[in-house]
């Protein structure tokens, strides 16, 4: 065990565990659980807040013996719970397979992903923990439990935020492989996009709107399209007759190492077909993933509420513009996973990277969830945040029945810790 735990990968939150353990085997991670009095699961690092933290133990899953079984009968992989998405991508891409979605960032884990349900993006595709068709966990008192879909407990046991144990194997469905061409956009006007918000969040596959929420026109929109086969032009923008030209002053794509004024040298290839592992993500896995020194904030609002959510954030640019590096708009599909920030409603996520000034930050934080409060904005359970639990017990229906699960399969509070005591009402 090493007695300094370190920090996130941005280095903006320290954990204060005492000290971090590195099991080799899911057999040494059973022993430690059943002798501990507290254990939270830490992955890649990067979350920006205390939800992996704890009084005791801090698990790394990054150690764990690496899994990854391609069943091509039952389309599904078999993967261990630290391991990167990058380089999953990279093995079922090998194998003529995919996922369906990825994250910005093929850097995090697929076991902190999938916990939180936060990543992902697409109108008509859901986050990454979708794809979850079972989770292996170890349980308070170190017993090995396998939960599927057809479990009744398996809506709440995908995204459990570490409170039902540690994960250490998940299973996900697969697809045939497929290409993406990347293309970026500038110069989409406020108006456009609040007159028709589903038409520019469902352009494409998958699409990110890059913003500062300052003037009148927007930086840029990325648009990952799908391709199964046939031509790799860019896609048509809004409708079969309706081209990019009539929203954007140009198009960029491949000369471009920077999003809205942000420089980069990180960035995934544009302008060009390629497989879906290198061109659904923004960030390269082989570079540093983001700005780095920052911090991150992200709030999901129902779809048919982007207009009015949009703007009543914009009403908020002079105030968040000095603090922020860049935001950015995504889409997420419903789900009905019980903790998910997509439960049951097709979302928009809207998305901070701040500067580095936790003061600034956290007094705004207050005032964007105060005019997002309207359109019921759930949190990403990852980042930073000002609501606590009596916001949150009226944004998740099933969250009681969550509880109740929680205090079953952990009554002595293993798996506890101060963040699930604010945030959803389980004792530290």
């Amino acid at each position: 065990m090493t007695a300094n735990a370190g920090a996130n990968w941005a280095g903006v939150y320290s954990y204060r565990a005492p000290e971090v353990a590195e099991p080799r085997t899911v057999s040494e991670l059973q022993s430690l659980v059943a002798s501990s009095h507290r254990v939270r699961a830490l992955g890649t690092r990067h979350s920006f807040n205390d939800i992996a933290d704890t009084s005791g133990v801090l698990v790394s899953t990054l150690g764990l013996e690496p899994v990854c079984d391609i069943d091509p009968e039952a389309m599904t992989v078999t993967v261990s719970t630290g391991t990167r998405y990058g380089e999953l991508a990279a093995q079922l891409q090998a194998a003529g397979f995919a996922l369906h979605n990825m994250g910005s960032l093929p850097h995090i884990s697929v076991g902190g992903a999938c916990s939180t349900a936060t990543h992902g993006s697409g109108v008509a595709n859901g986050n990454l923990a979708t794809a979850v068709s079972a989770v292996e966990l170890v349980t308070a008192g170190g017993a090995l439990e396998w939960i599927g879909r057809e479990d009744a407990q398996f809506p709440a046991s995908v995204v459990a935020l570490g409170a039902f144990g540690v994960a250490t194997r998940f299973v996900l469905d697969v697809e045939p492989t497929f290409e993406v061409r990347q293309d970026i956009y500038e110069g989409l006007s406020w108006q456009t996009l609040l007159d028709d918000p589903d038409a520019v969040l469902g352009a494409a596959y998958s699409v990110s709107v890059f913003t500062d929420w300052t003037g009148d026109r927007i930086p840029q929109v990325w648009l990952k399209t799908r391709f199964d086969g046939g031509s790799a032009a860019p896609g048509q923008f809004v409708g079969p007759d309706r081209a990019p030209e009539e929203f954007f002053d140009a198009v960029l794509s491949d000369d471009i190492d920077s999003i809205a004024g942000m420089q980069f040298d990180n960035l995934t290839e544009r302008g060009s077909l390629g497989p879906w592992s290198l061109r659904l993500p923004h960030f390269r896995l082989d570079s540093t993933p983001s700005n780095g020194d920052e911090i991150q904030t992200e709030y999901f609002v129902a779809r048919s509420d982007s207009t009015a959510a949009l703007t009543a954030v914009r009403a908020l640019s002079a105030e968040i513009a000095p603090h922020l590096l860049i935001t950015e708009l995504r889409t997420v599909a419903a789900d009905d996973l019980w903790l998910s920030p997509a439960f049951e409603r097709d979302s928009l996520a809207i998305h901070f990277t701040w500067r580095n000034q936790p003061d600034d930050v956290a007094r705004l934080l207050p005032r964007i969830e105060e005019v997002l409060a309207p359109f019921e904005a759930r949190p990403h359970w990852g980042k930073w945040f000002a609501m606590g639990h009596d916001t949150i017990a009226g944004l998740y229906p099933r969250l009681p029945g969550f509880r109740a699960l929680a205090l079953e399969l952990d009554p002595q509070g293993v798996f506890g810790n101060d963040y699930l005591a604010r945030t959803i009402g389980l004792g530290a």
